[in-house]
């Protein structure tokens, strides 16, 4: 399997191996860098201008929106000769035949890509669910992660997929952000870059494009993007040490890919209310000249409310390739915005060159990913295949690792052998957690909370939604006086599945024994299980700052106490 490397600046002659493209091979020989650029100047020679500015334009593919909606996708595949694909809901085999089969009719090789952060499963229910990037921030051991995403990787391969639109590289540093939060690996910068190193690394050495976002920041904002347009108001100082900071980092690392955001951000864009999407200022004078990342920019999606509301379809994409981006990702309108592009060009507005840059970046990274070789995908056993005890091994051990002791003032932990009375609050299920626990705890409601004998040992567990990254993670008030009522005659264990910031405004002055555990899912709770009875080592730590309390890097080390071991 190819091992890649997204290095040096774009030359559209062959200079040297090294200054070659924008990526190529680990271990690429000069023949085989020579054989790529052969390749990509033939094929660049024989596209004809429609073509070529065809191969900017990603669209999404959904397999439940119905026949006639497939259609208009085949369509602007076979009229447009678009570059590549965006998978969306939600059935694998279909979306599989489709990709054959436009891959099939495509004179040059479809990009398909997919927002897989927590892997196939963000877009394909049936498959497996890989712990969101919060969760991850709080893993110290950062191999974990690079074995998480080579293996969302396989599932990739698998798929027909060639290019995942992660890792998120924002650094959530706003407790209430409503669209990144659990997706980012935290408030420390530092985590942030080792982190999603990890998650990039595993993608591409194993020959899956990553692409970092969203740039230049989106970790401060209090608006989602999908909606309208967020503002981040930092200075230029803020920004540097701040949101700017992790991509400056991984760009040296060799990311092939990054997703440029629908944010308004003043210090870098003077134009007032002008996307950094569509920021020639932002995009072309920060990210390609000063920056000088030399790899694919790509929009985020354009069908999102920040532009979609405030564009029309063709003119954004128009917009966004101006301002230097590659790829207008999910567009809305590929012929008109391919219209508007060759009118700039024909007014000289912007040059062929611009052009004929971003296609041949394109066609080098489709070269080195394998695409002109392309195979068709077999649909027998897919879900299996997405979802199996090889996926399920993995998780757990994710999850195992990513548990964080906040404090166990009364050394209740383990709790094997012990009589336990478990208290399940909030509004997600907990079945899971409770049968992993063993037959020596007791289950009680919280309208029977009287009837446990004082000085007993309590596991209080607040099991938050997991059914989206998006749910909100504050608790109800009513679970917090239940807590606070076994805190006056009882030795409480405070279990969190959910967000770490859903101890924000939780008094845990009383309380013993905090865990958190991140999310609430059965894989989840059964490791959560597992390390409450000591078969697991405790040794995650809060990936973000929770309040003047609890700080990023909190955490209390808790050796097994069998053999079990998921280090």
């Amino acid at each position: 399997m190819k091992k890649l490397l997204y290095t040096s600046l774009f030359i559209v002659a062959l200079i040297s191996p090294k200054a070659n493209a924008q990526y190529q091979p680990k271990n690429a020989s000069k023949e085989d860098l020579k054989k790529a650029q052969q390749w990509v100047d033939k094929t660049y020679k024989n596209l004809s201008q429609d073509e070529k500015l065809g191969q900017l334009f990603i669209v999404a593919l959904y397999t439940n929106k119905g026949e006639d909606y497939i259609n208009q996708v085949r369509n602007i595949v076979v009229n447009d000769k678009i570059g590549g694909l965006i998978l969306m809901q939600d059935d694998a085999a279909r979306e599989i035949n489709l990709v054959n089969e436009f891959q099939q009719k495509s004179k040059v090789p479809l990009m398909i890509g997919m927002d897989a952060e927590w892997g196939i499963f963000q877009r394909i229910a049936t498959a497996h669910k890989f712990p969101w990037a919060m969760t991850l921030g709080a893993i110290q051991d950062k191999n974990l992660v690079y074995q998480m995403s080579a293996k969302i990787a396989e599932d990739c391969h698998r798929m027909g997929i060639n290019w995942d639109f992660a890792p998120v590289v924002d650094v959530n540093t706003n407790p209430n952000n409503p669209i990144i939060g659990n997706r980012s690996f935290g408030s420390e910068v530092s985590n942030v870059i080792n982190s999603a190193l990890s998650y990039s690394n595993g993608l591409q050495d194993n020959n899956i494009l990553a692409a970092i976002k969203h740039f230049p920041g989106h970790g401060d904002t209090s608006t989602d993007s999908h909606l309208d347009l967020p503002v981040v108001s930092h200075n230029l100082d803020r920004l540097n040490s701040i949101e700017l900071a992790p991509f400056k980092a991984l760009m040296d690392k060799g990311i092939g890919g990054v997703m440029v955001a629908h944010l308004y951000v003043p210090s870098l864009e003077s134009g007032k209310g002008i996307p950094a999407s569509v920021s020639k200022n932002i995009i072309t004078g920060l990210l390609k000249d000063k920056l000088g990342y030399k790899g694919l920019i790509i929009t985020d999606a354009l069908n999102m409310g920040a532009v979609a509301n405030k564009y029309k379809p063709g003119e954004l994409d128009a917009l966004a390739f101006k301002a230097g981006n590659d790829i207008m990702l999910f567009s809305q309108g590929v012929s008109e915005g391919k219209k508007l592009i060759q009118k700039a060009i024909d007014t000289k507005e912007i040059s062929q060159s611009r052009v004929e840059e971003s296609v041949k970046k394109i066609l080098l990274t489709k070269y080195f990913l394998g695409l002109t070789q392309y195979t068709p995908k077999n649909t027998e056993n897919i879900n299996a295949d997405l979802n199996n005890d090889s996926h399920k091994t993995l998780v757990q051990n994710l999850y195992a690792n990513a548990l964080t002791l906040i404090k166990d003032d009364k050394k209740l932990l383990p709790i094997s052998g012990k009589q336990i009375y478990y208290v399940p609050l909030e509004e997600a299920p907990y079945q899971t957690f409770a049968n992993r626990l063993g037959s020596n705890v007791m289950i009680k409601k919280a309208s029977e909370i009287s009837t446990i004998p004082a000085g007993s040992t309590v596991i209080v567990g607040f099991h938050k939604d997991n059914s989206t990254a998006y749910k909100p993670y504050k608790v109800s008030a009513e679970s917090k006086k239940v807590l606070s009522d076994l805190t006056k005659n009882q030795n409480v264990i405070l279990n969190v599945f959910g967000s770490a910031y859903a101890l924000k405004d939780i008094d845990i002055s009383k309380v013993s024994t905090v865990l958190v555990s991140y999310e609430n899912n059965d894989d989840s709770m059964n490791a959560t299980a597992d390390a409450l009875n000591g078969k697991t080592k405790i040794w995650g730590k809060l990936p973000v700052l929770v309040n003047d309390q609890l700080k990023a890097g909190m955490g209390i080390d808790l050796n097994a106490t069998s053999s079990m071991n998921t280090k």
